[in-house]
């Protein structure tokens, strides 16, 4: 199994946390489309081996390609590469792009089933005012409730992007955002603390002292008040920031935390084949130029038995499937079984860490560390 993720970096406006790859001007839109239909057809032999079950479009904003945009991608990626027969085809889209007012006889969501996209993965991320407006975000409250109401008249499949730990967030008002996406029978959250990315808008602000800083203790309590809530909801923690009905876990995203190949289209976009791991230009302009001389704009970097050690140790703890102790000694040798075990004594002995069945998993009380913790058990090159 493999996949391939678009990367489409444009936005209507920034949101004031992001440090993704994104331009807020179209200009280059049209010539930007034809460079990812190059770099898919330069790209085939990637995945010759390989039956793509997961075709996902990130950014930026796909939804703010059109629908033909959209199906020419598709269609690319039928004619080059070998598809399964019911791949999971995620569009990542945002609420005031879903709530648009149209003359079509058909809805946007019915123009997206057409062509063969069966996931929305939609970026609320609060249905409060003030935290939008703090964010930035384009769209309103009324417009994350809306698009919701006509979403799941269309689609069984959808994710929704929450996030906590904003400066002012009260635990009620968490809670009633928590309550507000589930009444929507959701199938699948996707919920991130607020993180200051340097050189973003909101560090700007909190510098300043325009916004208040963010709050670690707030954002961990809050983590574990949507830890209880969704679980008792029926949902499944099965990735750090990922939570699922059964049978709706994203196969996207699951593939990646464990380990599988995956082919990254788009400046800034990142790809993993097991043994190297490659990224594109993050330039929208030398992307293209690169593209329509038939040269793909990237680098690569083969990852020594190290680099594959740590990494499976950072996207193993995130997860329900944790960190085999199995695996690690037929993969990696007795050594670093050895070594593993060695610094996870400390976390073992402060319940952050538990040994299940030779599995290493993060208890409920470490999830929240989870990704220093993995740090901490890393092996230097």
């Amino acid at each position: 199994m493999s996949g391939i993720y678009i990367h489409i970096p444009f936005c209507k406006q920034a949101c004031h946390y992001c440090d993704f790859h994104f331009s807020t001007s179209l200009k280059k839109k049209d010539e930007l489309v034809g460079a990812l239909i190059r770099e898919l057809e330069l790209r085939i032999d990637e995945l010759k081996t390989q039956t793509v079950e997961t075709i996902y479009f990130g950014g930026g904003t796909p939804s703010l390609l059109t629908i033909d945009e959209l199906a020419l991608i598709i269609q690319t990626i039928y004619t080059n590469y070998s598809v399964a027969t019911n791949p999971e085809i995620t569009l990542e889209a945002n609420p005031d792009d879903l709530v648009l007012v149209r003359a079509q006889p058909r809805t946007i969501f019915e123009d997206y089933k057409s062509i063969g996209i069966n996931r929305l993965s939609i970026g609320i991320q609060s249905f409060f005012e003030q935290d939008l407006k703090l964010m930035n975000r384009a769209h309103n409250a009324e417009e994350a409730k809306v698009c919701l109401q006509e979403a799941t008249k269309y689609f069984d499949n959808i994710s929704l992007d929450l996030i906590y730990g904003i400066p002012g967030l009260t635990n009620e008002h968490w809670l009633q955002n928590i309550e507000t996406a589930l009444s929507f029978n959701i199938p699948h959250i996707s919920s991130y603390a607020l993180t200051v990315e340097p050189k973003t808008a909101l560090d700007s602000f909190i510098k300043k002292g325009i916004i208040k800083n963010v709050d670690d203790e707030q954002a961990q309590e809050q983590f574990h008040l949507l830890i209880e809530k969704l679980e008792t909801s029926g949902f499944i923690h099965y990735e750090l920031s990922n939570f699922g009905k059964p049978d709706y876990f994203s196969k996207n995203n699951s593939a990646y935390w464990q380990g599988k190949p995956y082919l990254g289209i788009g400046p800034s976009a990142h790809s993993f084949n097991g043994n190297q791991r490659s990224w594109n230009v993050r330039n929208n302009s030398k992307y293209i130029k690169s593209l329509q001389e038939n040269t793909l704009p990237m680098e690569i970097e083969t990852l020594s038995l190290t680099d594959k050690y740590n990494e499976y140790i950072m996207t193993g703890l995130r997860t329900v499937w944790g960190v085999s102790l199995e695996k690690v000694e037929q993969d990696f040798g007795k050594d670093h079984k050895k070594y593993l075990l060695e610094q996870a004594n400390h976390f073992l002995n402060n319940g952050l860490l538990y040994i299940n069945k030779g599995t290493l998993l993060v208890t409920k009380k470490g999830k929240f560390l989870s990704d220093g913790i993995a740090s901490d058990l890393f092996m230097l090159n």
